[in-house]
C-alpha cells in the first residue's frame, strides 16, 4: 500500500511524530512538494499542529542555482520558545536529532522592536532596520529528524520548521547601527577545530536583508510578527554537521564568544 501523500497536514504530522519520538526519517515523509509555496503549506500545518508559542524565525540562504530556480535567495522557519537558551552562566546544552541532521551555526540575532505595519508588503532596508531594536550574537541549532534534509534542498528545509531545533542567545551588540557588525569575521568551531568562517556582509543585503525578507514574506503569508520575536539572520560561518556530545563555539571577531554542547533529543513523555 502506498502511504505517501501530498496532503500538507499529513506530511506535517509525520515530521512532528518523528520530532516527538526523537526518531530519524529515512526519506521525505510524503510526496515531495513541487514548489516553495507547497513546502510552506506543510510548515503552516505543522505550526498549527505543534501548538507551541513561536519565539522567532530563522532565515536561511538559498544559493545558486536554486535561488534562480525558485526566484528567491532565502527561506524561513519558526523557532519555538521552549527551544531557546541564554548564553549566560553555565554553558547551555542543546538537543539535536541523533538519527537525523544536526549542526550549530554562528549567527547574528535581530530582535523585533515594532511589529511591521499592517498592510505593508514591501520594505526598504532602512524601514526594516527601523523595526529592529537590538542585535545579539548567538548560535542557531539546526536539526531535523530527516538526515538528508540539506541534500534534498530548500523544499525539504522549509517543510520541517526550516531545519531549526533551537537558539542560543548571546550578548547584545551595543550601538549596533554604528558597530559595523556585518563586516566582522565570524568563525564556527566544532570541538575546538575551526569549521568555517565568513562575514554577514557577504550575504545579499547583509543581516538586515534577512529581516526585510522575513517582513515581506510574512506579509504575503498573512502571519503577524510581534515585538520581542527574534530573527536568526543566517549562518555567517557556514553550515557544518555536528553530532551529540560535540561542542559548538561561535566567535564574533575578537569581541564575543558563544558556545553550547549538543546532546541527543529525547522522546516526549
Amino acid at each position: 500500500m502506498n502511504l505517501l501523500t501530498d496532503d500538507p497536514a499529513a506530511i506535517a504530522g509525520r515530521f512532528l511524530a518523528a520530532r516527538r519520538q526523537a526518531a530519524g526519517l529515512d526519506a521525505y515523509p510524503g510526496d515531495f512538494p513541487g514548489t516553495l509555496d507547497g513546502a510552506y503549506a506543510v510548515q503552516d500545518a505543522a505550526i498549527v499542529a505543534w501548538a507551541r508559542p513561536v519565539l522567532g524565525w530563522k532565515v536561511g540562504r538559498i544559493n545558486s542555482p536554486l535561488a534562480e530556480r525558485f526566484g528567491v535567495d532565502r527561506l524561513t522557519g519558526p523557532i519555538f520558545t521552549a527551544q531557546m537558551a541564554r548564553a549566560t552562566g553555565a554553558e547551555p546544552t542543546m538537543p539535536v536529532f541523533a538519527d537525523g541532521f544536526a549542526a550549530g551555526e554562528a549567527e547574528f540575532l535581530l530582535r523585533i522592536g515594532r511589529a511591521p505595519p499592517a498592510g505593508q508588503s514591501r520594505f526598504t532596508l532602512e524601514e526594516a532596520a527601523d523595526l529592529i531594536d537590538s542585535v545579539h550574537v548567538g548560535i542557531e541549532i539546526a536539526s531535523s529528524p530527516l538526515g538528508s534534509i540539506n541534500q534534498l534542498g530548500p523544499i525539504a528545509v522549509v517543510s520541517d520548521f526550516g531545519n531549526n531545533n533551537g537558539l542560543v542567545v548571546g550578548p547584545e551588540i551595543p550601538n549596533w547601527r554604528s558597530s559595523g557588525f556585518e563586516s566582522w569575521l565570524v568563525t564556527t568551531l566544532i570541538d575546538g577545530v575551526e569549521a568555517g568562517s565568513g562575514r554577514a556582509s557577504a550575504f545579499p543585503d547583509g543581516a538586515i536583508g534577512a529581516a526585510r525578507f522575513l517582513f515581506e514574506l510574512m506579509a504575503r503569508r498573512g502571519i503577524a510578527l510581534a515585538p520581542g520575536q527574534w530573527i536568526s539572520s543566517g549562518a555567517v560561518g557556514g553550515v557544518h554537521d555536528a553530532r551529540p556530545g560535540q561542542r559548538v563555539e561561535a566567535r564574533f571577531a575578537d569581541r564575543y564568544t558563544v558556545s553550547c554542547t549538543l546532546c541527543p533529543a529525547r522522546p516526549e513523555a
